[in-house]
């Protein structure tokens, strides 16, 4: 007899399609709930910089280029107008001190210094004269008094004894009047004579002091007319190299003319024109550093000058230590002028991705051969290296190369 057999429920085939359907259904979910669905885009390694995050020594400093100059310069201007007579030194040439360098001639105004000098000295003789005058007039009165004081001397004994005589009833009355007149008489005589004498000697005083200082004042004017002459005549006032333009005898020149230069040799500063942005972080004593001839030198600042003109203002700096052999005025250098202490922060090189990015994100490598997209916080900047103020650590490689190709994607996958 046959019997009926049981349909089973759950056949292989069924388990499979079902457990088919939940896997599938569990990859959807764990896709939907994990995966990664940033927007991707494949970069090609080698066509990429990358750069590793470090800690290092920051300087913040500005590159400028600048011109040597000698270290100081005195120009030659013509102080007088005039013909040139002779030219003595020629451009290139070393000079002393005092050293002529040419001589101008101008017949007015020798004349004029001539008739001036003539005018002072017969205003000093004038001078002189009334000191001796009145030198004179107190030699006098000095002389009146003496002669008066010769008369008491004589009259005096001779009043007093006859005056003794006199009560005595011994001489005449007559004899004794004219005696004590002559004695009364002589004695005011001395009094106005050494009164007038006391008044003119304050007056003598004040105008002995009058006349010197006016003596002295045309003395000092009679010396300065004399150097106007001398102005006719260019010297180097230092040590130096002379540089000029082509100067011909009979070429005229006007006062205030600029007839060249006189430079110190071998000793050089260096004048730097930086933007007004920067001039409230330039003071002198910052420092700088030059190469020159695969050799680095370093530089001081010394004077800022006050003005600005075309938005940059000036600074002289000078050499500490060695001076660059070789180097001629009106060379250029490029330097590179710190503006504060250095310090040890987290260093990122300097790439083209900052001005993508604005410093405020970056590429950063992962382990699997990616890239990833992290917001960052930079902080100052030199020509070499961005001060890392958030957002990356020690070892992290960061991409510094443009981000120009890579569009909005936020992971890139490295080929």
């Amino acid at each position: 007899m046959d019997k009926a057999l049981v349909k089973k429920k759950w056949t292989v085939k069924r388990i499979a399609t079902y457990g088919g359907i939940g896997l599938f259904v569990i990859f959807i979910g764990y896709q939907f709930i994990y995966a990664d669905r940033r927007s991707t885009l494949k970069v090609e390694k080698d066509k990429i910089t990358i750069a590793e995050v470090k800690r290092g020594v920051f300087q913040e400093f500005i590159p400028q280029t600048g011109t040597i100059e000698p270290s100081r310069t005195v120009y030659l201007d013509a102080i007088e107008g005039g013909t040139i007579k002779r030219v003595v030194a020629e451009s290139g040439a070393m000079l002393k001190a005092g050293d002529v360098i040419l001589e101008l001639s101008n017949l007015n105004r020798e004349l004029t210094v001539l008739q001036q000098e003539a005018q002072l000295n017969e205003s000093i003789n004038r001078v002189r004269d009334t000191r001796l005058g009145i030198t004179r007039n107190d030699l006098e009165q000095r002389q009146t008094l003496a002669l008066i004081d010769n008369q008491l001397q004589i009259l005096e004994p001779q009043y007093h004894r006859q005056k003794q005589l006199y009560e005595k009833k011994l001489i005449a009355k007559q004899d004794f009047e004219k005696t004590e007149a002559d004695y009364q008489y002589n004695l005011e005589r001395r009094r106005i004579t050494y009164e007038v004498y006391k008044n003119d000697s304050l007056d003598r005083i004040r105008q002995l002091r009058d006349l010197n200082f006016s003596e002295r004042k045309m003395s000092q004017s009679l010396e300065g007319v004399g150097g106007i002459l001398d102005n006719l005549i260019i010297r180097s006032s230092i040590d130096g190299q002379l540089s000029r333009p082509q100067l011909d005898v009979g070429q005229n020149v006007n006062p205030g003319q600029r007839l060249g230069q006189v430079d110190v040799v071998g000793s050089y500063k260096v004048r730097v024109p930086i933007d007004e942005l920067y001039l409230p972080r330039i003071s002198t004593g910052l420092h700088a550093t030059t190469s020159f001839n695969n050799k680095d030198y370093e530089l001081e600042i010394m004077y800022i000058y006050p003005t600005i003109q075309n938005g940059r203002f000036d600074v002289d700096m000078v050499f500490i230590g060695d001076v660059p052999p070789g180097i001629r005025r009106g060379q250029s250098l490029r330097l590179r002028i710190e503006l504060g202490q250095s310090s040890e922060e987290l260093l990122l090189p300097v790439g083209g991705f900052y001005k993508d990015t604005g410093g405020n994100w970056v590429f950063v490598l992962t382990d699997d051969n990616r890239a990833v997209k992290r917001n960052v916080k930079l902080g100052r900047k030199n020509t070499e290296h961005f001060e890392v103020l958030e957002g990356l650590e020690p070892g992290d490689k960061v991409i510094t190369s443009s981000y120009e190709n890579f569009g909005n994607n936020e992971v890139l996958l490295l080929d």
